[in-house]
């Protein structure tokens, strides 16, 4: 009886070896090597709780990959107001965004303006770039539950560019790697949280059809509900053209 259960332990801890052996980076590699699509547009509804009140909102979102892992992400509203948000994304630099407001002007968000609310709700304009895995430096500092999964806890630190938070946590699904949630720190305290739900399988990506952002104190949220989706269409790169947004 004894053998056998010095057997069991060991088996168990040849088991457990990789999880022990993994680094927060080796992490974060496997969750960015996850398939993304070169292209998609998506119809999205926001509603932002504040107060006691919900707004709502409704735009298109259209992203197309570039060149030198560049991105590039356009945010048109259709109620209920017709502001545009462009986006492109850049390795190891800041990235760039202009808004272009409802009376057609159209402003540069510059990097020290990004911990700004975006069209009041609890997303930030830096929330809304990509994350490039080698602006960070990556810890694994535990396993937790999140959105109902056993999750890897990596703590995530910004190196490269403007710097809006001091840390964030990301929460990788064990299962295959998904990055469900993601709480973000700034001055020294916990801010508020990103949680994805209703993760499906589109086309071999993995998609949340809810996204939920909300302050760490309780007191407001933000959803973004998919309402449709298309990935890898065709898409004409002038529409990602700063001077499109007029």
């Amino acid at each position: 009886m004894r053998i056998k259960i010095s057997f069991a332990c060991l088996l168990v801890l040849m088991m457990s070896l990789p999880l022990y052996a993994m680094t927060g980076r080796e992490v974060m590699e496997k969750s960015d090597a996850l398939t993304q699509p070169d292209t998609a547009k998506s119809k999205i509804l926001m509603l932002i709780h504040k107060g006691g009140k919900i707004l709502e909102k409704e735009f298109i979102l259209q992203m197309k990959k570039f060149e030198n892992d560049e991105d590039k992400a356009l945010i048109a509203f259709t109620r209920p107001t017709q502001i545009k948000l462009l986006t492109h994304s850049h390795k190891g630099k800041d990235d760039d965004q202009w808004l272009r407001l409802s009376s057609g002007k159209v402003k540069r968000i510059v990097s020290s303006g990004r911990d700004k609310p975006f069209v009041n709700s609890h997303f930030y304009y830096e929330d809304l770039t990509s994350i490039d895995i080698d602006d960070y430096t990556y810890k694994l500092i535990g396993e937790e539950k999140a959105v109902d999964a056993d999750c890897y806890k990596v703590e995530g630190v910004k190196q490269v560019g403007e710097k809006v938070y001091d840390k964030v946590a990301f929460y990788v699904r064990k299962s295959d790697y998904f990055v469900v949630r993601v709480d973000f720190y700034k001055k020294g305290k916990f801010l508020k949280f990103l949680e994805n739900y209703q993760i499906k399988e589109i086309d071999g990506i993995l998609t949340p059809y809810k996204l939920k952002m909300e302050l760490a104190n309780g007191k407001g949220k933000t959803e973004l509900i998919l309402k449709g989706l298309k990935y890898n269409i065709g898409i004409d790169s002038a529409k990602f053209r700063k001077e499109a947004l007029r």
